[in-house]
């Protein structure tokens, strides 16, 4: 067949979860048909559409740039009175539109993927092309509601919730199918459109053949977090790992480091020792895996975390709060330690350093886990699937 693939994020490098996501679908589906990638750039990135890596998976690659959501804009402002979300309104690209039609234009698609909300936002220009809606979120919008304190946060948040609500059920029109990274975003999904029924789950995953490479030495006592501030869930995690676990940590292990790799756009943490920002890193894989344990004090956002998936296919063993590592299958003790307090956060961490009996066990566990229920080529039949079906169906 001959595809459309519409990505929010340029997916080479596959330096983060949503490219990492979409790089690994574009491998699957350039096994079997001929693709042409237009993908968002942030406005100030660098893309290589020349690396061969991604060359070898598309036919075509074309960007344009990325409309940055700007609150305090006339139009974003305009929008709190409009049905639709502001960011939607404010973001809409006029070169993304010239550019789907330019490209449907000039060639016989079979069908359009469009992965992610901000590429969706496209599908009335598909001009009648089968159509799938890859990754629909809309857990951090719940969240967002029932994490609301005050008054004023909970009418902000129950007007964002019910305007993505309309907006989400509105675009579903454009589209023969939808996934989902989770079971619960199924669960949410149906609900907001409850006459929409193609919501097919496809996890996120890891291609462990890319991991098995990875060889290198543990660093002592160190501990990773990967994830862009850009990125607010990520910021969050930060601010509270640093700011109420940090020095219960250290009080019993002087020496542990912990390295937070990624953008992290100049956002203040509160002052603690031994804390290094990397920045962006060349290769995340060998510092993921050159370190003892990966933190996922995560306690917002949806879907599956593949920062957890990541570090189990490195061997790295995974402390994550209940949220970090909702939508995944694993066992608390068993594949990953759990905890949603401070004092919890730090005794796993702790025992994860002083216990090398309890340290391997996680370790293996998390790895076997990966193997069994989150490969990629255990998966994508069910994606291909699934595209198969999108190119072959009326709208619904």
């Amino acid at each position: 067949m001959n595809i459309l693939f519409l990505s929010r994020w340029y997916p080479f490098p596959p330096n983060n979860g949503s490219k990492l996501r979409v790089f690994h679908l574009l491998r699957a589906l350039a096994a079997r048909h001929t693709i042409t990638l237009l993908s968002f750039r942030e406005q100030q990135e660098v893309v290589d559409t020349n690396a061969p890596e991604i060359q070898a998976l598309c036919h075509e690659i074309h960007t344009v740039p990325w409309p940055k959501f700007n609150p305090t804009s006339g139009t974003s402002i305009a929008g709190l009175f409009n049905p639709k979300p502001r960011s939607v309104l404010d973001s809409h690209s006029p070169e993304m539109v010239a550019k789907i039609q330019q490209l449907i234009a000039e060639n016989q698609f079979d069908v359009i993927i469009a992965s992610q909300v901000g590429t969706a936002g496209y599908g009335r220009y598909f001009q009648n092309i089968p159509a799938l809606f890859e990754e629909v979120e809309m857990g951090i919008y719940h969240e967002q509601l029932a994490q609301a304190e005050s008054f004023k946060s909970k009418l902000r948040y129950r007007l964002t919730l019910a305007k993505q609500t309309n907006y989400l059920s509105e675009l579903l029109q454009y589209f023969n199918t939808c996934t989902v990274v989770s079971e619960p975003e199924q669960n949410l999904v149906k609900t907001a459109v409850p006459g929409y029924q193609n919501v097919e789950i496809i996890p996120n995953c890891m291609n462990l053949e890319d991991y098995n490479q990875v060889r290198v030495a543990k660093r002592p006592n160190s501990l990773i977090f990967t994830g862009s501030f850009t990125y607010h869930v990520n910021y969050q995690a930060m601010e509270w790992y640093v700011g109420e676990v940090n020095s219960l940590v250290q009080a019993r292990i002087p020496d542990v480091q912990l390295s937070i790799t990624g953008d992290h756009v100049n956002l203040p943490l509160p002052p603690a020792n031994n804390v290094t920002r990397t920045g962006f890193v060349d290769d995340i894989r060998s510092w993921i895996a050159s370190s003892c344990i990966s933190l996922v004090p995560i306690f917002m956002g949806g879907g599956t975390r593949l920062k957890i998936l990541e570090a189990m296919a490195l061997r790295t063993p995974v402390v994550a709060t209940s949220k970090g590592a909702e939508g995944l299958d694993v066992e608390h003790g068993k594949h990953l330690l759990l905890a949603d307090t401070p004092q919890a956060f730090a005794d796993a961490v702790v025992s994860l350093l002083r216990d090398p009996a309890l340290y391997q066990q996680i370790a293996e566990n998390g790895y076997q886990l990966i193997a069994e229920k989150y490969d990629w080529p255990s998966v994508t039949p069910h994606f291909l699937n699934l595209v198969q079906r999108t190119a072959e169906a009326k709208k619904v």
